[in-house]
Protein backbone atom coordinates (compact mmCIF):
# COMPACT_ATOMS: atom_id res chain seq x y z
CA UNK A 1 0.00 0.00 0.00
CA UNK A 2 1.39 3.44 -0.92
CA UNK A 3 2.35 5.97 1.72
CA UNK A 4 2.18 9.70 1.16
CA UNK A 5 4.86 12.06 2.42
CA UNK A 6 4.68 15.87 2.21
CA UNK A 7 7.74 18.09 2.61
CA UNK A 8 7.82 21.86 3.22
CA UNK A 9 10.55 24.43 3.94
CA UNK A 10 13.37 24.91 1.46
CA UNK A 11 12.03 22.23 -0.89
CA UNK A 12 8.88 24.38 -1.43
CA UNK A 13 5.70 22.65 -2.44
CA UNK A 14 6.92 19.11 -2.97
CA UNK A 15 4.63 16.10 -2.86
CA UNK A 16 6.17 12.63 -2.84
CA UNK A 17 4.40 9.30 -3.15
CA UNK A 18 6.47 6.15 -2.59
CA UNK A 19 6.13 2.46 -1.80
CA UNK A 20 5.64 1.23 1.73
CA UNK A 21 8.71 0.29 3.76
CA UNK A 22 10.19 -3.08 2.94
CA UNK A 23 9.86 -2.71 -0.84
CA UNK A 24 12.87 -1.66 -2.88
CA UNK A 25 12.27 0.00 -6.24
CA UNK A 26 15.76 1.45 -6.61
CA UNK A 27 16.25 -0.48 -9.86
CA UNK A 28 13.07 0.90 -11.43
CA UNK A 29 13.45 3.71 -13.92
CA UNK A 30 11.87 7.00 -12.82
CA UNK A 31 11.71 9.42 -15.78
CA UNK A 32 12.24 13.11 -14.96
CA UNK A 33 10.17 15.79 -16.72
CA UNK A 34 11.37 19.35 -16.06
CA UNK A 35 9.35 22.52 -16.52
CA UNK A 36 5.92 20.96 -16.88
CA UNK A 37 3.07 23.49 -16.94
CA UNK A 38 -0.59 23.35 -16.01
CA UNK A 39 -3.14 26.17 -16.35
CA UNK A 40 -6.79 26.89 -15.73
CA UNK A 41 -8.28 28.13 -18.99
CA UNK A 42 -11.05 30.48 -20.13
CA UNK A 43 -10.90 32.80 -17.11
CA UNK A 44 -12.72 36.11 -17.72
CA UNK A 45 -10.68 39.29 -18.13
CA UNK A 46 -12.13 41.27 -15.24
CA UNK A 47 -10.56 44.22 -13.42
CA UNK A 48 -11.59 45.39 -9.97
CA UNK A 49 -13.55 48.68 -10.06
CA UNK A 50 -11.29 50.05 -7.31
CA UNK A 51 -8.22 49.12 -5.28
CA UNK A 52 -10.45 48.63 -2.22
CA UNK A 53 -9.75 45.28 -0.58
CA UNK A 54 -13.32 44.00 -0.83
CA UNK A 55 -13.62 45.06 -4.48
CA UNK A 56 -10.38 43.27 -5.39
CA UNK A 57 -11.38 40.14 -3.51
CA UNK A 58 -14.85 40.10 -5.11
CA UNK A 59 -13.33 40.44 -8.58
CA UNK A 60 -10.79 37.68 -7.90
CA UNK A 61 -13.61 35.41 -6.77
CA UNK A 62 -15.69 36.28 -9.84
CA UNK A 63 -12.73 35.43 -12.10
CA UNK A 64 -12.14 32.01 -10.57
CA UNK A 65 -15.84 31.04 -10.51
CA UNK A 66 -16.75 32.78 -13.83
CA UNK A 67 -20.49 32.33 -13.37
CA UNK A 68 -22.46 35.55 -12.90
CA UNK A 69 -25.40 33.70 -11.36
CA UNK A 70 -23.08 32.47 -8.61
CA UNK A 71 -20.76 35.45 -8.13
CA UNK A 72 -20.68 38.23 -7.35
CA UNK A 73 -23.00 40.97 -8.59
CA UNK A 74 -26.55 41.94 -7.70
CA UNK A 75 -28.85 38.95 -7.06
CA UNK A 76 -26.00 36.46 -7.39
CA UNK A 77 -25.81 33.57 -4.93
CA UNK A 78 -22.67 34.92 -3.25
CA UNK A 79 -23.63 38.61 -3.23
CA UNK A 80 -24.13 38.68 0.54
CA UNK A 81 -20.79 36.97 1.19
CA UNK A 82 -18.98 39.65 -0.80
CA UNK A 83 -21.00 42.55 0.63
CA UNK A 84 -20.03 41.43 4.14
CA UNK A 85 -16.65 43.03 3.37
CA UNK A 86 -14.20 40.20 4.21
CA UNK A 87 -10.63 41.44 4.65
CA UNK A 88 -8.73 38.18 4.11
CA UNK A 89 -9.15 34.75 2.53
CA UNK A 90 -9.37 33.24 5.99
CA UNK A 91 -12.31 35.54 6.74
CA UNK A 92 -13.92 34.95 3.33
CA UNK A 93 -13.80 31.15 3.49
CA UNK A 94 -16.56 30.50 6.07
CA UNK A 95 -18.82 33.04 4.35
CA UNK A 96 -18.58 31.07 1.10
CA UNK A 97 -18.70 27.59 2.59
CA UNK A 98 -22.02 25.78 2.48
CA UNK A 99 -25.43 26.12 0.87
CA UNK A 100 -26.55 29.17 -1.14
CA UNK A 101 -29.50 29.97 -3.40
CA UNK A 102 -29.40 31.19 -6.98
CA UNK A 103 -31.80 33.99 -7.92
CA UNK A 104 -34.28 31.46 -9.32
CA UNK A 105 -34.32 29.55 -6.02
CA UNK A 106 -32.12 26.62 -7.03
CA UNK A 107 -29.67 25.64 -4.29
CA UNK A 108 -25.93 25.26 -4.77
CA UNK A 109 -23.21 24.09 -2.41
CA UNK A 110 -19.87 25.87 -2.22
CA UNK A 111 -16.74 24.19 -0.93
CA UNK A 112 -14.17 26.86 -0.09
CA UNK A 113 -11.97 25.59 2.70
CA UNK A 114 -9.12 27.90 3.71
CA UNK A 115 -5.67 26.31 3.44
CA UNK A 116 -2.95 28.09 5.44
CA UNK A 117 0.56 28.41 4.00
CA UNK A 118 1.92 25.56 6.13
CA UNK A 119 -0.65 23.10 4.69
CA UNK A 120 -0.21 23.97 1.02
CA UNK A 121 1.49 21.30 -1.10
CA UNK A 122 2.10 20.75 -4.79
CA UNK A 123 -0.50 17.99 -5.12
CA UNK A 124 -3.25 20.32 -3.89
CA UNK A 125 -2.32 23.06 -6.36
CA UNK A 126 -1.70 20.84 -9.39
CA UNK A 127 -4.85 18.78 -8.83
CA UNK A 128 -6.99 21.93 -8.58
CA UNK A 129 -5.55 23.34 -11.81
CA UNK A 130 -5.93 20.04 -13.67
CA UNK A 131 -9.60 20.09 -12.65
CA UNK A 132 -9.81 23.70 -13.93
CA UNK A 133 -10.28 25.23 -10.51
CA UNK A 134 -8.15 28.36 -10.10
CA UNK A 135 -7.35 28.94 -6.41
CA UNK A 136 -7.36 32.34 -4.76
CA UNK A 137 -4.06 33.06 -3.05
CA UNK A 138 -3.15 35.77 -0.54
CA UNK A 139 0.44 36.95 -0.85
CA UNK A 140 1.91 39.97 0.91
CA UNK A 141 -1.65 40.98 1.92
CA UNK A 142 -2.83 41.13 -1.71
CA UNK A 143 -5.27 38.79 -3.47
CA UNK A 144 -4.43 36.94 -6.67
CA UNK A 145 -5.97 34.30 -8.90
CA UNK A 146 -3.58 31.35 -9.14
CA UNK A 147 -4.18 30.28 -12.75
CA UNK A 148 -1.10 28.17 -13.45
CA UNK A 149 2.02 26.44 -12.18
CA UNK A 150 5.40 25.41 -13.58
CA UNK A 151 6.83 22.31 -11.96
CA UNK A 152 9.28 19.43 -12.26
CA UNK A 153 7.85 15.92 -12.23
CA UNK A 154 9.48 12.58 -11.50
CA UNK A 155 7.34 9.58 -12.45
CA UNK A 156 7.90 6.21 -10.79
CA UNK A 157 5.70 3.10 -10.83
CA UNK A 158 5.30 3.54 -7.08
CA UNK A 159 4.18 7.16 -7.33
CA UNK A 160 5.24 10.60 -8.47
CA UNK A 161 7.16 13.58 -7.16
CA UNK A 162 6.23 17.13 -8.06
CA UNK A 163 8.24 20.24 -7.26
CA UNK A 164 6.58 23.56 -8.12
CA UNK A 165 9.05 26.32 -8.85
CA UNK A 166 6.71 28.98 -10.27
CA UNK A 167 3.13 30.00 -9.53
CA UNK A 168 1.39 31.99 -12.28
CA UNK A 169 -0.90 34.66 -10.85
CA UNK A 170 -3.40 37.25 -12.02
CA UNK A 171 -3.64 40.53 -10.12
CA UNK A 172 -7.25 41.77 -10.51
CA UNK A 173 -6.25 45.32 -9.57
CA UNK A 174 -4.70 45.88 -12.99
CA UNK A 175 -5.57 45.47 -16.68
CA UNK A 176 -2.09 46.28 -18.09
CA UNK A 177 1.25 44.44 -17.97
CA UNK A 178 1.10 44.45 -14.15
CA UNK A 179 -1.80 42.00 -14.27
CA UNK A 180 0.34 38.90 -14.77
CA UNK A 181 2.57 38.10 -11.80
CA UNK A 182 4.94 35.21 -11.13
CA UNK A 183 5.79 33.80 -7.71
CA UNK A 184 9.28 32.35 -8.13
CA UNK A 185 10.52 30.02 -5.40
CA UNK A 186 14.12 31.10 -6.02
CA UNK A 187 13.52 34.80 -5.49
CA UNK A 188 10.27 35.16 -3.51
CA UNK A 189 9.64 34.45 0.16
CA UNK A 190 7.08 31.68 0.80
CA UNK A 191 6.71 33.00 4.35
CA UNK A 192 4.89 36.02 2.92
CA UNK A 193 2.10 33.84 1.54
CA UNK A 194 -0.84 33.75 3.96
CA UNK A 195 -2.78 30.88 2.38
CA UNK A 196 -5.23 29.96 -0.34
CA UNK A 197 -8.84 29.00 -1.02
CA UNK A 198 -10.07 26.77 -3.85
CA UNK A 199 -13.75 27.65 -4.42
CA UNK A 200 -15.73 24.81 -5.99
CA UNK A 201 -19.46 25.10 -6.74
CA UNK A 202 -21.84 22.18 -7.23
CA UNK A 203 -25.63 21.93 -7.54
CA UNK A 204 -27.33 20.49 -4.47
Amino acid sequence: MAKLHVFFGSAFLILVSCLAHGQDDSSVSCPFFPDQEVRAHDLPLLTAPSKNTSAVLATALEITLHDKAVCCGKDSALEDAVLSDPRSLQELSPKLQGRHLLSDGRPIVVNAEYVPRTSVNSGLVIRALLEQHAPLIEWKAHFYVLYGAVFNETRCPSGGQYAIHKLLLLDPRFSDERREVVFNRDTDDWEKVQGLVIPVVAPQ
